[in-house]
């Protein structure tokens, strides 16, 4: 959310602090005011302001000598000093001596509007520079992955651990969990952060194409070849492939990776020679393949070359307190792509949103508030905004049929289905009993 600017005017004269007070409160700045430099020092003390609009004659001590003290206690506040004509020439003084520019009595409210605006801009300008600062430095420890939830600072500590090591990465969770941001902290996290990670998403590709992506063709190797290709494999030389989707490749394509990851080497679609690759292979699902192991799907020998480290990525209903940060990332995001003022979403729709299961997990998010800025037209985002707001008031009950059929269930199973036990339990007859087990096509195999 958009943090207001926080504005404190200091002035001995109490019809121009109630003025400038007016002024700046309806233009949506957080405005506080003093009648002299001690009081304004005390309140600057207990908390920091953006801007300090200080006049320079007051009783006690001047807005000079107010202004050199605000700077010992918060460099970073802008300070504009006011004056009347006659005392210009100090005012330029307090410029040289740091302060970030003046007005003259009487003051022309259009004029100072705009340069407070313009003060604004350069702390919103300082913080965002100051941001992308810490951005730089922390991009190797966290990436883009937002959250502060238990479940995110293990997965977190995971990446912390495995970064530094060559082993090869199975990242497991749901669609839309963000399986690629962690496979993308990983790989900055580590000693290949200076070569490319390249990403391939082996379900939308069939086999052919899979085959000629990952190890690129010779010219004339099949009808289009016009020119030779560089594979997946040979462009991430030196840095990370990252295998998203990985339970979808056929068989053909699961021997073939596996001698690739055992040799490090290949051979184009179409040619003879053998190319060398360095590359750490990083692979994610949604499919447990352990399971596919299990019914042969999946070659056993390839899932254990692959899975020297496990890291489940959690849905987002897992990590519900990250649900804020995350709403608020999307909401700058979009903000700033749209070139709309920065604007916050009502409690009431970020309560739902936080109740909410999002089985499209942090994706699904993503493009919830992407759609509310789209059709929204105020300065928040409210329930009506968000989409399939009536099923997401709805999702965390259930119908009565649905309540119905969960408990006859639980006290069939809880009797072992006797019958008889069970309608005593339920009250009612061994007729109507049998009834519900047949209207909800109950069976003993059912769990709850």
């Amino acid at each position: 959310m958009a943090k207001k600017i926080s504005l404190l005017i200091v002035d001995d004269e109490e019809s121009v602090r109630d003025s400038l007070y007016n002024w700046f409160i309806e233009d949506g700045y957080d405005v506080a005011c003093a009648e002299n430099a001690k009081d304004a020092l005390l309140m600057i003390e207990a908390r920091n302001y953006d801007i300090i609009l200080a006049d320079i004659k007051m009783p006690g001590m001047d807005g000079i000598e107010m202004h050199k003290r605000i700077k010992s206690l918060n460099k970073d506040s802008i300070v504009i000093i006011m004056t009347a004509f006659a005392s210009v020439e100090t005012a330029v003084q307090a410029l040289k001596d740091g302060a970030y520019d003046y007005v003259t009595k009487p003051f022309d409210p259009d004029d100072l509007s705009h340069l407070i605006r313009n003060a604004s801009s350069h702390i919103s300008l300082q913080a965002e520079n100051e941001a992308l600062k810490n951005k730089v430095v922390s991009l190797e420890n966290i990436d883009d992955i937002i959250g502060n939830s238990p479940a995110t600072i293990q997965v977190l500590k995971e990446v912390e651990s495995v970064a530094q090591s060559n082993a090869s990465v199975i990242l497991t969770g749901e669609s839309g969990t963000g399986k690629e941001l962690i496979a993308r902290a990983i790989h900055s996290n580590s000693s290949r952060k200076y070569f490319p990670m390249i990403s391939v998403h082996c379900g939308a590709l069939s086999e052919g194409l899979l085959e000629s992506e990952l190890f690129g063709h010779e010219k004339g190797a099949f009808t289009g070849a016009m020119f030779n290709r560089k594979g997946r494999f040979e462009m991430a030389d030196g840095g990370t492939i990252f295998l998203d989707e990985i339970a979808t490749i056929s068989s053909k394509m699961q021997v073939e990776l596996l001698r690739v990851l055992e040799s490090r080497s290949f051979v184009r679609v179409g040619g003879h020679k053998e190319i060398a690759s360095d590359f750490r292979v990083i692979c994610a699902t949604n499919r447990d393949l352990k399971k596919m192991v299990e019914n042969g799907t999946f070659r056993e020998d390839l899932y254990y070359r692959l899975n020297v480290v496990n890291i489940r990525v959690p849905p987002l209903r897992e990590r519900r307190e990250d649900i804020l940060l995350l709403t608020q990332h999307f909401i700058k995001k979009y903000c700033t792509s749209m070139s709309r003022n920065l604007i916050s979403i009502d409690p009431a729709a970020l309560k739902r949103l936080e109740e909410y299961d999002f089985p499209g997990n942090v994706r699904e998010l993503e493009n919830m508030i992407e759609r509310a800025i789209v059709i929204g037209n105020g300065k928040e985002i409210k329930l009506h905004d968000l989409p399939l707001a009536k099923d997401m008031i709805t999702s965390s009950y259930q119908s009565l049929e649905d309540l119905e059929k969960k408990y006859v269930l639980e006290v069939l199973n809880k009797n072992d289905w006797n019958i008889s036990k069970s309608a005593r339990i339920l009250k009612v007859d061994r007729v109507t009993l049998y009834n519900k087990i047949k209207k909800h096509g109950l069976t003993p195999n059912d769990k709850p």
